[in-house]
């Protein structure tokens, strides 16, 4: 085994767990360990991730900011399609995993690794989204996932076998949570724990980027989200870069108790799960693409749209993201989506997303033609022959069954 195993990559966090993961590589396989941490977005402190790497038997440590690409190239993507999945989720942990698993890619190649590592347990998601990820970009590099072989079982055995090794950790670690969290630009879920008891209401304790609806300000608050061609530009008429629109659109929806999520969901491993999710930004970014797909898309188009969004969303959750599928939706989306430019006004108020105006030079709705007092574009008597045609089937079968009926 350690033959063919000579450096490995691994998805450092610089938690308890990666932190057990690097000497267990080495003692396992009598390999290197490089570790690399991307920068999502997840506001954790980044400084001395280098230092705790080596302490822990690495020989390097690489640290990026993928926040920019994640927005412009996953996220954006994605408000363009409408994807949410099972009806509530703003696939926030989702989109995130490819892009991780892609750089850890592009490092095993350039540093010549034999293999990747991550900390994903063998009941979640996360597992299949990394490694499908690396299957499709190469599908020569092993992939090591060490829950799903070693003998710990818990976070006592963990800290008992770094002691062992004389590795420090950090003080937090001894301190389990009782529910853990995964965050990054886009969003934050929380699971585990007393959170598995679906029976009760979440403790106000739990969330952290939103006020209860309860707490929010009384007085509504106003915001004004600019689109082109399906992509969010500007907010309140100031244009921003992707991801200050997700950071300014946390920061005004968390304070009105917009973006809370208690859901059970589906996992693609087979069972049942119940989750917290906080997305604040994308609630509110999400709701306005539709409001402005109403105006500028036709009828067709946009129930099409709703159709291949479900399953969009369903490639998104399940990892499949480097696929042909996904490929051609993307297309899709940017084609069906170039003339959603305009601008949508909101109304927040207590954990409410409510409409306020839409406009748009693309726009199909004509309010002359709306009207009931106008005839030149639209006469009432042109209804006769269009519902003689659209209702014939269900003459022609109530024909025939009072045929059968009277022999």
């Amino acid at each position: 085994m350690s033959d063919q195993i000579k450096k490995v990559v691994l998805a450092y966090s610089g938690g308890l767990d990666t932190s057990a993961i690097i000497p267990w590589l080495i003692d396992t396989y009598h390999c290197e360990v490089i570790c690399a941490c991307a920068d999502v977005g997840q506001e954790e402190e980044l400084n001395g991730l280098e230092e705790r790497a080596k302490a822990s038997g690495a020989s390097k440590l690489y640290v990026k900011d993928l926040t920019d690409e994640l927005c412009e190239n996953y996220i954006w993507p994605m408000i363009k399609s409408g994807a949410v999945y099972e009806k509530k989720y703003y696939l926030g942990t989702s989109i995130a995993r490819p892009i991780v698993a892609k750089w850890l890619v592009e490092i095993a190649e350039k540093e010549g690794a034999d293999a990747v590592a991550h900390g994903c347990t063998g009941k979640g998601n996360d597992q299949v989204r990394f490694e499908n990820t690396v299957a499709a970009l190469n599908p020569n590099l092993k992939v090591i996932a060490p829950w799903r072989i070693w003998d710990f079982t818990s976070r006592e055995d963990l800290l008992k076998y770094l002691d062992s090794k004389h590795i420090p950790y950090p003080d937090s670690a001894k301190n389990p949570k009782l529910f853990s969290r995964d965050r990054n630009i886009w969003h934050i879920s929380h699971e585990g724990g007393p959170i598995e008891n679906i029976e009760t209401e979440p403790d106000e304790s739990f969330w952290v980027l939103t006020v209860s609806p309860e707490k929010a300000p009384d007085k509504p608050e106003y915001v004004e989200i600019e689109f082109d061609a399906g992509a969010p530009v500007a907010v309140n008429g100031e244009r921003m870069k992707p991801k200050d629109i997700v950071k300014t659109l946390n920061k005004i929806g968390g304070k009105n108790g917009i973006g809370r999520c208690d859901m059970v969901e589906n996992r693609l491993v087979g069972m049942k799960s119940h989750g917290l999710y906080e997305t604040p930004g994308g609630t509110i970014l999400n709701y306005a693409h539709s409001e402005l797909e109403s105006i500028t898309l036709d009828r067709d188009s946009q129930h099409y749209k709703e159709v291949v969004a479900s399953r969009y969303a369903e490639l998104i959750y399940n990892g499949q993201w480097f696929t042909p599928l996904c490929a051609a939706m993307n297309k899709f989306f940017e084609e069906i989506d170039k003339t959603t430019t305009g601008t949508v006004k909101l109304k927040l108020y207590k954990g409410n997303v409510i409409s306020a105006g839409r406009k748009s030079k693309y726009s199909l709705y004509s309010e002359k033609m709306a009207s009931f007092g106008d005839v030149s574009l639209y006469d009432h008597k042109d209804a006769t022959g269009f519902i003689r045609c659209f209702t014939l089937p269900n003459r022609v079968r109530a024909m025939m069954e009072q045929q059968v009926e009277n022999k």
